[in-house]
């Protein structure tokens, strides 16, 4: 999407655009506006209809039924139900859960944390710190479970974004069109990591094509280097799919390696494409 340059060239912006992203421009192209979008920016007031007012008196909204929960922390509790909307200065500080019917929408307030029905009946909760927490919480065998998904999550994102960046500067049939590649993080041995949602025959053998290289230059291997392969015996798969493997250094040693490995349309083989159905050597595919 292009927005409104300054000086209303829109198409001199897009090549620019094109340029960045792609790392090439095609001259004497047609440009077709594909659509247009128009954005509108507003300022909303907020009503004063449901305003907490000062000194009024707000009757609490009673349970519509209890229950028994499971929390992790206490096992099995009797918690109130509530259905929305909450009367406006009302604290909830014992385990709740609060239904929105209308939106489909459920809200769990666990135990330690106290919830409170703000004067623009929005749902506050505060949670308590839990100064008691156990001691094998504590040890270094536990694992934050927020930050487990937080950290998956942002190393998937990296591998995608790989993705996203070779497809766009690829000039490829195969990268750009047909996404035949794959990217994926793999620590300082050589494990993987993180992938995104590629070729599975790819990832399947990557781990092993990155330990090989980790195996054959041990410590000979250079900051700046960047390794090329597509041997089968070094973790590759057929040879017209070509491995890049970069390590990323710290403090003059690799803590982690990014790869990528693409389709290319020929690697020098007996029959154009390098996939000759009657080859029965190794070297008759390139």
């Amino acid at each position: 999407m292009v927005q409104e340059p300054d000086d209303g060239d829109f198409k001199g912006r897009f090549i620019d655009d094109y340029q960045r992203e792609h790392g090439f421009t095609i001259p004497n192209r047609r440009v077709i506006i594909d659509q247009t979008r128009v954005r509108l920016i507003a300022v909303a007031s907020t009503g004063s209809g449901s305003k907490l007012k000062q000194g009024g008196q707000h009757t609490p909204t009673e349970p519509v039924a209890i229950s028994q929960t499971y929390f992790e922390d206490v096992g099995f509790t009797d918690v109130d139900i509530y259905n929305l909307p909450l009367s406006p200065g009302m604290i909830i500080s014992r385990p709740s859960i609060v239904i929105d019917s209308t939106a489909g929408v459920t809200i769990v307030i666990e135990p330690s944390c106290t919830a409170t029905v703000t004067e623009d009946l929005d749902l506050e909760i505060h949670v308590e710190n839990r100064a008691n927490a156990s001691a094998d919480k504590e040890s270094e065998d536990f694992v934050d479970p927020v930050k487990l998904s937080l950290l998956g999550h942002r190393f998937m994102g990296i591998a995608e974004q790989m993705g996203r960046t070779l497809q766009r500067t690829a000039i490829s049939t195969n990268i750009k069109e047909r996404l035949d590649f794959s990217c994926a993080l793999f620590d300082q041995t050589g494990g993987l990591v993180a992938n995104a949602p590629h070729v599975p025959v790819h990832l399947g053998s990557m781990q092993d094509a990155v330990r090989y290289q980790i195996r054959k230059l041990k410590d000979s291997w250079l900051e700046g280097e960047v390794i090329m392969t597509n041997h089968p015996i070094a973790g590759g798969s057929h040879l017209p799919d070509v491995t890049i493997i970069t390590p990323v250094y710290e403090s003059g040693k690799p803590t982690f390696f990014v790869a990528s490995r693409g389709h290319e349309a020929d690697i020098g083989g007996l029959t154009p494409g390098s996939m000759p159905p009657f080859s029965v050597n190794l070297d008759e595919e390139g």
